[in-house]
């Protein structure tokens, strides 16, 4: 058990009902989710699920600007895809009028105020930890003073910027959030749902906890960062619980921090709004819409959360993890192919210009069930260009002048001369093909002949072309969010290329992964840039070399 289950375990056994736990996943509808939400996802509904309790996803729109229907429905969407189910749907909107309600109670009680002092003066009054705050000049108006004042605010009497609501605490506490906190802000911004029935909005602080209490959330489980606003979380639970009721127990755990990329919603707006990235489901950013229109699978995700699993340790995961999950279950489930990203032509010379043998291959060595299929082998042939070299050098064991390689599938082959262009560049490689030396069974040879490599290829006349994305991390530094990210971008990290399929991947369509062999992971997805609905893009997934291992090692 974690950390968190003990807690839970602990609750139990001092009495806590079992049937009282429930949980919540509360974000925000200005973004799409990223790599670093699915760890309070799985968190959530996986004790969800162990102790047969609701979890409630409840949407924390208290703040109309950025907030959009679009986001919404991603969200459902992505945790649709990771495979969990939420018991009620809900919005921090459907409780504005208690939370407002209970913001008058707290002015009655001389708990909170209005305050009429602009934002940086009521900064610069908190000071620091290590300082007293100063009292704003507002904070000993009468009771019948601020709930007039709070009333004009809600009834829009006022500009935004110009007054505040303030929860009276302790302008000397150490701890920052207890300072005096904001509770409302006017915000005349038509709301998603609610429209201009609000020009007061309440902040996350003053939202959290009540809507907590309102849905009888029993653990609210939050980031690390949050730790230090428990204090006043617990204050504002002080002012409104009863006795009869659950009262939230807040939990912080550490937020999942990946190398090389960045989660904020911020700078991933940045990103697009500077056409680094089309969109927040880039395939080059971690968010769930960009994992999975990269290839990623809910089954890898997950099983990377499993692996780094819950504390409270801040630390950087190294993407190459998430990366190795990925690898890890399509090397399970993605049948092989063969494509040639950049091409060079290769002639066999002792083959016939008349002749297609048609090879037996494997699907899947992993899993017999994928069956084999035929691969068309002819005299003309594409290979890789950095499977060749005129001259071979020491630890090159692909094909060069006078060395044997094995075709995938097919022959053991020796390359005899080249051709070249004007520029002295290598068009074609003139090879001879050994007849007695076929792999006739998944590329273990009857006749016992060895060579130290084996190629991929695929035959000219019977391949297709494809397009291919492929990517490098989109930053160049492994924590872009310590130093200045905008100068760490990596202007590389995409490559658009079109490369030639063996033709079997004719029949690709959407949603399909494959492992192309010797290269990587890919998933086949619609080219939003086309009209034609039918033309697929080739997204690498994840690379076939592991550099988890070298990592760990």
């Amino acid at each position: 058990m974690h950390f968190i289950e003990k807690i839970i375990e602990e609750d139990l056994t001092r009495g806590f009902p079992i049937e009282k736990i429930r949980f919540r996943f509360p974000p925000e509808p200005n973004g799409f989710l990223h790599i670093g939400h699915v760890k309070a996802i799985y968190l959530n509904f996986e004790l969800g699920k162990k102790y047969q309790a609701p979890v409630n996803l409840r949407f924390d729109d208290t703040n109309p600007i950025g907030e959009e229907k679009k986001f919404v429905e991603s969200i459902k969407e992505d945790i649709r895809f990771l495979g969990f189910k939420w018991h009620e749907e809900c919005y921090a909107s459907d409780y504005f009028q208690q939370l407002y309600e209970w913001a008058i109670e707290l002015i009655k009680n001389n708990k909170a105020y209005v305050d009429d002092q602009s934002k940086e003066i009521i900064q610069s009054q908190r000071k620091t930890p290590f300082e007293e705050g100063v009292n704003s000049l507002y904070r000993n108006r009468s009771v019948n003073d601020n709930l007039y004042l709070f009333e004009k605010m809600k009834n829009g009497f006022f500009e935004e910027e110009s007054c505040v609501l303030r929860a009276k605490i302790n302008m000397k506490s150490s701890n920052m959030n207890m300072r005096d906190p904001i509770m409302y802000r006017i915000l005349k911004k038509k709301h998603p749902r609610t429209k201009n029935e609000w020009c007061i909005y309440p902040t996350y602080d003053w939202t959290h906890g009540q809507c907590d209490y309102i849905e009888q959330i029993s653990h609210s489980l939050c980031s690390l960062e949050f730790e230090n606003r428990r204090p006043l979380y617990n204050w504002y639970l002080d002012q409104i619980c009863e006795n009869n009721k659950i009262r939230p127990k807040q939990i912080e755990f550490s937020r999942l921090n990946l190398s090389h990329t960045i989660t904020s919603k911020r700078k991933i707006q940045y990103l697009i709004e500077n056409n680094v990235i089309q969109s927040w489901d880039d395939p080059r950013i971690l968010t769930i819409s960009g994992l999975r229109h990269r290839g990623y699978t809910s089954l890898a995700i997950k099983n990377f959360i499993q692996e780094i699993g819950i504390t409270k340790r801040k630390n950087i995961i190294d993407s190459s993890l998430l990366e190795f999950k990925i690898r890890e279950h399509l090397n399970k489930i993605a049948p092989r192919v063969m494509v040639v990203l950049k091409p060079i032509r290769l002639v066999i010379d002792n083959y016939s210009i008349n002749y297609t043998e048609w090879m037996e291959a494997e699907n899947n060595p992993e899993n017999p069930k994928f069956g084999c299929r035929k691969i068309p082998f002819s005299k003309f042939l594409y290979i890789e260009k950095n499977d060749f070299l005129e001259k071979k050098v020491k630890k090159f064991f692909r094909l060069s002048i006078g060395n044997e390689v094995r075709l995938k599938n097919a022959y053991i082959i020796k390359a005899n001369s080249i051709v070249k262009d004007s520029n002295g560049k290598i068009e074609e490689i003139h090879c001879t093909y050994d007849p007695k030396s076929q792999s006739r069974k998944f590329g273990k040879n009857e006749d016992k002949k060895r060579v130290k490599t084996t190629l991929h290829w695929v035959s000219i006349k019977h391949s297709i072309p494809i397009k291919i994305h492929l990517y490098q991390p989109i930053f160049s530094i492994r924590d872009p969010d310590k130093e200045n990210f905008k100068e760490h971008i990596n202007s590389k990290s995409i490559e658009k290329i079109i490369a030639y399929a063996e033709p079997s991947l004719q029949n690709a369509k959407r949603g399909d992964r494959f492992q192309f062999q010797r290269i990587g992971y890919f998933y086949a997805d619609i080219n939003p840039n086309n009209k034609n609905k039918e033309e697929l893009i080739f997204h690498k997934t994840a690379s076939i070399k592991d550099q988890w291992k070298k990592i760990n090692k």
